[in-house]
């Protein structure tokens, strides 16, 4: 089972166990603070979907002459979630792009995501041929995170660069494949 469908399995359970425990419970609102506090602990970026396809949006380049070539090996210099900062990572993907970060209000409700790294121009629903401005609004087209995809999202950064699609272990062990997007600043030459 991939991490996306684990994760909406463990939400499906944490929703359902909250319903009962608030069926149990004379205290209505001792019950509610719990259920909305076990949904914000899944609205952090332990949301993210860190394992994807190697389906790719349509319209992506690939990278003419990127640094680290597919089959490569570096290491992760940035942490966008906990554990992969200092992995090693095999790239499975180079591509040219304009890369994004962004903030946006969740489909299904929770807290707003803030400066999430990193959506691609190829992942924006109707992209405009030139690059979006920090500020700008944007429909998300990708689902890295629960309730990302079809959301509005303001645009933080814009920067072109390469971005890579990469294979890693997180510190926990748990093997990650297909993750996207790492920029080409995040890795460095073992």
């Amino acid at each position: 089972m991939n991490l996306s469908k684990k994760l909406a399995t463990i939400t499906m359970a944490l929703s359902l166990s909250g319903l009962l425990a608030a069926c149990g419970e004379d205290d209505t609102t001792n019950s509610n603070t719990n259920m909305n506090d076990q949904m914000e602990e899944t609205m952090d970026h332990g949301n993210m979907d860190m394992s994807g396809s190697r389906e790719l949006p349509t319209g992506l380049q690939e990278a003419e002459n990127p640094t680290f070539n597919v089959g490569d090996q570096a290491v992760i210099t940035e942490a966008h979630m906990p554990g992969m900062e200092g992995a090693e990572a095999t790239i499975v993907g180079a591509y040219d792009t304009v890369v994004y970060s962004i903030s946006y209000d969740p489909m299904h409700g929770g807290e707003r995501v803030r400066d999430h790294k990193w959506i691609i121009h190829e992942e924006i629903v109707d992209a405009k041929a030139g690059a979006y401005e920090p500020g700008d609004e944007v429909t998300v087209d990708a689902e890295h995170m629960s309730g990302m995809g079809g959301a509005t999202a303001t645009i933080d950064s814009a920067e072109e660069t390469t971005v890579y699609m990469v294979d890693f272990e997180l510190d926990n062990g748990e093997r990650v494949t297909n993750h996207k997007w790492v920029t080409e600043d995040e890795l460095s030459a073992n």
